[in-house]
């Protein structure tokens, strides 16, 4: 189930974990990011490459491309197995901002985006079927967890718009981590 909580940027709660996918895309869009429900029901093989995710979600990514007029889509996605899996979450725990608006299709698993906006950062827990926009220059960082299991269709408009600008804040230190925020927002 997807979930949104809201602290403010000490690293303090700032009330209740929101389960309700229509509240969570309603308090997102008060900040520009779209958060919406697609279905994610394609079969897919747990060894899916891009080109079968992308075959398998062509439809949806033709409806995207129709709106945005993307130039880079890829998959992401990472399994416990990966013998990287540490030093790529490592890479997108800090936070950062692209020059592009950064769109994800979650069409497997989950994640957990943080949106640092406006005084406040928002945890995104974003899981399949999650369609999440987050808007050029928006200071953020993903948390994939220690085992990670999750693909996502990733979409820009620039073709180097996923190249990260680090901004060597420390703030995501604050926060709980995928396990944790998980555990505690069930």
């Amino acid at each position: 189930m997807s979930r949104l909580a809201i602290y403010d940027e000490a690293g303090s709660a700032l009330g209740a974990v929101i389960h309700e996918h229509s509240a969570i895309a309603a308090q997102l869009a008060d900040l520009g990011v779209r958060f919406e429900r697609w279905e994610a029901n394609a079969p897919l093989a747990a060894d899916a490459d891009q080109e079968a995710v992308l075959e398998a979600y062509a439809v949806d990514v033709a409806r995207l491309n129709a709106e945005y007029g993307f130039q880079s889509v890829d998959v992401v996605g990472l399994t416990p197995a990966h013998p990287q899996k540490a030093e790529m979450r490592q890479k997108f725990l800090s936070e950062h901002t692209h020059a592009d608006f950064e769109v994800r299709f979650f069409v497997d698993g989950s994640g957990l985006f943080y949106l640092h906006i406006g005084g406040k950062v928002y945890l995104v827990l974003c899981e399949k079927g999650d369609l999440i926009s987050v808007p050029a220059n928006t200071t953020h960082w993903f948390d994939m967890g220690a085992e990670p299991d999750f693909k996502c269709i990733r979409l820009f408009v620039i073709p180097d718009g996923w190249v990260g600008a680090f901004t060597g804040s420390p703030i995501a230190e604050r926060f709980p981590d995928f396990e944790q925020f998980v555990a505690q927002s069930a």
